[in-house]
């Protein structure tokens, strides 16, 4: 081929690439729909209270910090300007969150190892190895940390399921191993049972001790977010288009409201209501008792983000370049901040600061309140912070800085 002809055959497949891109994002970018919700309806108002963990000792013992997924700590007295203790080197991508709790920072990287992280020095204490990509945050619970792989080419792995497993939280010590469908769903972990979801729809319940099938539930649709729990209520996005609830207890459906467009976004739960983003392009609420929808508001992209919820505001990023605060109650814009790329990865709320990273390489910390930009960072791309009582953790690419107030 002569280089004139090569040229334009580049060119040809560069069109028809822009072309497939138009259609892609025509296709998922004009479906949600403008509804303003009622700041009484179905709404709990705020209320200002102090939130102890679980169990004494962990810090940000799970994705999302709770176990509605809020990403919103109660730490106080953790503001920039900060000065920096240590940085880990991953080697690998780090999409997801660490846990921390035990003296410990729990970190998966993309390529699949857990590795338990000395939170004074950043030195490892001991590593596993799963064999499969590592799209999942951790968690921490009585003792035992619990993690999520899945079988994946991508990390150059030769299996194609999933992969359910707990470790002693101290040694790394494999306590059991469950095998279920492909799954990148943090795991939850709450009075001894553990859920997870999976890309063939179906929910499971696991005993937190033994790992095995307290019960398991099908939905319609792959599950490629992490389950969200409020008064023994689960709630989970599917990429069919459906929100649903389930009974913590029994698996049994409560509601299920479809047609909404694939959710890779995890839930949120806050008000009593049901926050989730939609690759149609925007932020859904519903009744967390009735599954009702209550509101809804577009962006301009496709929204992959997890929204993290401080005081009445949703706080989400989306594919638009534009980081959104959005009323609790109405669905209203309460402010909106243009960034400089796009934003896949969810938010954090760390001592009234609300934390993302853009696909650009920066970090950002606003003013939850107003937006005002307080500090960025040029590192970062996905979900940036977590933090316990004297360190804030910054998510970079492939590295994690400790951090700590000067």
């Amino acid at each position: 081929m002569t280089r004139r002809r090569l040229v334009v055959a580049l060119l040809a497949l560069a069109v028809a690439a822009a072309g497939k891109a138009a259609a892609y994002r025509a296709y998922w970018w004009h479906h949600v729909p403008t509804v303003r919700g009622s700041p009484t309806i179905e709404y709990a108002r705020p209320v200002e209270a102090p939130r102890v963990a679980a169990e004494p000792g962990l810090a940000w013992p799970t994705y999302g910090y709770d176990e509605e997924r809020t990403r919103s700590s109660p730490v106080r007295h953790m503001r920039p300007p900060f000065r920096r203790l240590w940085t880990f080197h991953g080697r690998s991508l780090l999409e997801l969150p660490p846990v921390v709790g035990y003296g410990r920072i729990y970190l998966t990287t993309f390529d699949g190892r857990l590795l338990a992280l000395d939170a004074a020095t950043g030195h490892a204490v001991w590593r596993y190895r799963s064999g499969r990509c590592g799209w999942a945050s951790p968690a921490l619970a009585d003792g035992l940390v619990y993690d999520a792989f899945i079988g994946n080419e991508d990390c150059r792995s030769h299996a194609t399921d999933g992969q359910v497993a707990a470790f002693d939280a101290r040694t790394g010590r494999v306590r059991w191993l469950r095998q279920i469908g492909p799954t990148e769903s943090s795991p939850l972990v709450v009075d001894g049972v553990v859920y997870v979801g999976d890309w063939s729809g179906r929910v499971w319940a696991l005993d937190a001790a033994t790992g095995k099938t307290r019960w398991s539930a099908e939905l319609a649709g792959a599950i490629k977010g992490s389950l969200a729990m409020s008064d023994d209520r689960l709630f989970i996005g599917t990429y069919a288009g459906d929100v649903v609830s389930l009974d913590a207890r029994t698996g049994r459906r409560l509601w299920r409201s479809g047609g909404h467009g694939p959710f890779y976004a995890s839930p949120a739960v806050a008000h009593g209501r049901v926050y989730i983003g939609s690759l149609y392009g925007g932020v859904y609420a519903f009744g967390a008792a009735t599954g009702h929808l209550l509101w809804s508001r577009p962006t301009g992209a496709y929204v992959y983000a997890s929204a993290a919820i401080w005081r009445d505001l949703v706080l989400v990023g989306s594919y638009d370049h534009r980081f959104y605060a959005l009323d609790a109650g109405t669905g209203d814009i309460r402010w909106r901040f243009d960034a400089d790329g796009q934003i896949s990865g969810s938010a954090s709320v760390v001592d009234g600061l609300v934390y993302f990273s853009t696909f650009n390489g920066r970090t950002y910390a606003l003013d939850a309140a107003d937006g005002r930009v307080v500090k960025t960072w040029p590192d970062g791309k996905y979900s940036p912070v977590v933090a316990d009582a004297t360190h804030l953790y910054l998510v970079g690419l492939g590295r994690l800085y400790a951090l700590t107030p000067r």
